[in-house]
């Protein structure tokens, strides 16, 4: 009797761990009725139970309330992505110019703000926030979440430092960076939670290694590192081909955001591309752990197993999202599962505990011939058999758009001719290389949802051509001059070059969703322009790192004037030859593949959500997502928009997910992916809807942004509820 009574209290306690996660710190339990961490739960399903809302009764909801920060900048020039998260009543996210606000769930009343630059020694390196994260034990309840170069830890209560933390309530987060301590490093998205740790990815800049790290949730100190490009003696160093790569090579960064299986004790971690990102002759290898899911012991940041989605990657197919622990039924077996996204179109299925695929993955050969000298492309590129692709891998002349005149077409046609496009992995050359899918994916920062109901997994993503480059260093450097040149126009070229090609291109004309500079000089006063290349501002970064002198010299350069008189100083001629690694070619810039108008040079879908049974690797359906407006008014059918953030699923028979260029949030019925409802935002919401319920009643919130692909910026956070 005694027995049976015990193996009930266990089987009842496992069912229990089963069902709850805790998600603050070692006290409390998630089950999928909450959003207190950025997607949801540490699973990153994002996902929710309830079901208040549903597919009869959506078409009922209306606003209940709208936040405005007060926090986008004159000239428009601001984001927010953040997906907000809702603890004990209270919604905690960012503002455009990175506040962290607490407000009240309910009515939308904010309670406190925390400027993290009303101390003027942070440096402003970051320029956008996902989320923030959420600790508890007992009374003491924190927000940690970074702001340039710094780890702050805020009292959840009332919004001010807890002291004993760091320096005052914030931390170095250049912590673990060895002797590369002075690389930019931040982080867009959250850390996560596990025990007493905040375990974090980074976006880093220029040079800087992506280390994964952890850090003291009590004292912000250090407690491990886990090394991206492998020093000497660790795994995996033996990819590179330089011995001191760990030197002289960046990046290879988490800086999508983690997942966390928190009974397991593992950490899942999606890692971008090494610098530089287009050439890789001073980086030869396979080149881990850059491109790869990495699953780490989340207590002591060990390796458990890894995949490496791109060898050598020369296109800058970062993986873009945090993946989606998951359970799903293979040969009549429930197995818990990870999910990875990416760019390319691929998901990429692995058992969470051994990495091993879930569906078969091939390496399949790749075009490796290219006119660069020294690079070596890697050979093979690894490929899932299911599911098939999310989005189309290559482009032909019958691929061209159909909604323009015929002479457009032609001229698409004779530009796609010009450009090496025979394959997915054709490397980057002098002549043009058609990037397809884009720089901007496939799928994007907002991930996937998943349904533990069903085993569909929705995802959506881009569908536009980019092209990519090359140009010889050699041919820039005809008379530039040296830092100690009186020709400061001519040193500011060589500085433009050096820091801000990739994004506004060599001919300063910008492109993507990158702005031209050209007339800048129109825009912004000398003084006004040194100020933003100081200080970052929307999309751009800080270029705070560079000394007064290379940024005047900078201004000179972009207004073709030497209006700043520079005095030469050591310091100041040091920076211009800052990279560790100077390649012998320069990207020229994102660019994307278009329409004289604007629109992208391939047919539609331009933009698409897709829903994917996990158990089988079926697709179940597929819609375009969001539309142009003013083709729609032609009587063109949707053509689905470029779209970033991701999509949430209820038990409630939901997807709900925002488009961006025609500002609409949408509500589709999770079975079929029939339009059930849709609302037009203050702002194009660049971001992922949060569902939570207080005292009963169900909500949606989402952060309307806007401030990207020419969509004018936001400030609001706009919450959705059924009438009472």
């Amino acid at each position: 009797m005694y027995s049976k009574v015990l193996a009930i209290a266990i089987l009842t306690f496992l069912t229990s761990c089963s069902e709850y996660e805790n998600e603050k710190g070692n006290q409390n339990r998630t089950d999928y009725k909450s959003w207190e961490v950025r997607g949801g739960s540490s699973s990153s399903i994002r996902y929710s139970e309830l079901d208040q809302i549903n597919a009869e009764n959506v078409n009922q909801l209306e606003v209940e309330w709208v936040y405005n920060t007060g926090d986008t900048s004159a000239d428009g020039n601001t984001e927010m992505q953040a997906n907000p998260i809702i603890v004990d009543g209270t919604l905690y996210s960012t503002s455009p110019r990175l506040k962290v606000i607490a407000l009240d769930a309910a009515s939308g009343e904010e309670q406190w703000v925390f400027d993290p630059f009303a101390d003027t020694t942070n440096t402003v390196h970051q320029h956008r926030n996902r989320a923030v994260a959420y600790w508890e034990d007992g009374d003491d309840k924190r927000i940690l979440y970074t702001a340039g170069p710094w780890l702050y830890a805020i009292n959840a209560l009332d919004g001010t430092l807890v002291e004993e933390f760091g320096q005052g309530g914030r931390a170095s987060f250049r912590q673990g960076l060895g002797d590369r301590k002075d690389g930019t490093i931040f982080s867009t998205s959250p850390g996560v939670i596990y025990e007493d740790l905040f375990i974090s990815g980074s976006t880093a800049l220029r040079g800087t290694p992506g280390s994964i790290r952890a850090f003291s949730v009590l004292t912000g100190e250090l407690v491990w590192v886990f090394h991206t490009i492998p020093h000497p003696e660790e795994y995996g160093y033996d990819t590179w081909e330089d011995p001191l790569a760990y030197k002289r090579v960046g990046h290879a960064n988490a800086w999508a955001g983690l997942s966390l299986d928190k009974q397991r004790g593992i950490v899942y971690a999606p890692t971008g591309s090494a610098s530089n990102d287009f050439y890789g002759g001073q980086r030869k290898g396979s080149n881990l752990f850059a491109n790869t899911l990495l699953a780490l012991d989340a207590s002591t940041g060990e390796r458990v197993w890894h995949f490496q989605t791109i060898h050598h990657d020369l296109w800058d197919y970062d993986l873009p999202s945090q993946p989606a622990l998951l359970t799903v039924t293979h040969n009549e077996k429930q197995i818990d599962a990870v999910a990875q996204v990416t760019k390319t179109g691929f998901v990429f299925l692995f058992n969470r505990e051994t990495g091993d695929p879930l569906f078969p993955i091939e390496e399949k050969t790749v075009p490796i011939e290219t006119e660069l000298k020294g690079e070596q492309a890697w050979p093979t590129q690894p490929y899932p058999t299911r599911p098939e692709p999310f989005m189309r891998q290559d482009m032909t002349e019958n691929d061209i758009n159909p909604y323009i005149f015929e002479e457009a077409q032609d001229q698409l046609s004779r530009q796609l001719k010009s450009l090496k496009s025979s394959h997915i992995f054709e490397p980057p050359s002098l002549e043009g290389t058609l990037i397809f899918p884009g720089f901007d994916g496939g799928a994007e920062w907002g991930g996937s949802a998943f349904d533990p109901e069903t085993g569909i997994l929705y995802v959506n993503n881009n569908e536009v051509p980019w092209t990519a480059t090359m140009v010889p260093e050699a041919e820039l450097n005809d008379e530039i001059s040296s830092p100690g040149n009186a020709n400061t126009i001519a040193r500011g070229r060589e500085l433009y070059r050096a820091n801000c090609v990739s994004c506004h291109s060599i001919d300063r004309k910008g492109g993507g969703n990158n702005p031209s500079l050209l007339d800048i000089e129109q825009r912004y006063p000398a003084e006004g322009l040194f100020s933003l290349i100081n200080s970052g501002r929307g999309m751009m970064p800080s270029f705070s790192h560079l000394s007064d002198a290379n940024k005047q010299a900078i201004v000179n350069y972009l207004i073709d004037e030497e209006h700043f008189t520079i005095e030469e100083t050591e310091s100041s001629a040091v920076d211009i030859h800052a990279q560790q690694v100077r390649s012998p070619y320069r990207f020229t810039g994102h660019k994307k593949f278009q329409t004289p108008e604007g629109y992208p040079a391939n047919s539609p879908p331009w933009g698409a959500l897709n829903a994917i049974d996990l158990n089988t690797g079926e697709y179940v359906w597929r819609i375009p997502l969001g539309e142009y407006p003013e083709l729609k008014e032609k009587g063109i059918p949707p053509t689905g928009t470029e779209n970033y953030g991701g999509p949430v699923v209820t038990a409630g028979g939901l997807v709900f997910i925002a488009a961006t260029l025609d500002e609409k949030i949408r509500a589709f019925d999770k079975a079929t992916g029939e339009l059930l409802w849709q609302y037009d935002l203050p702002a194009a919401g660049y971001a992922t809807p949060s569902v939570y319920e207080i005292k009963g009643r169900q909500y949606v919130v989402i952060a309307a942004g806007g401030g990207k692909l020419g969509t004018p910026s936001g400030d609001a956070y706009v919450a959705f509820a059924l009438p009472e």
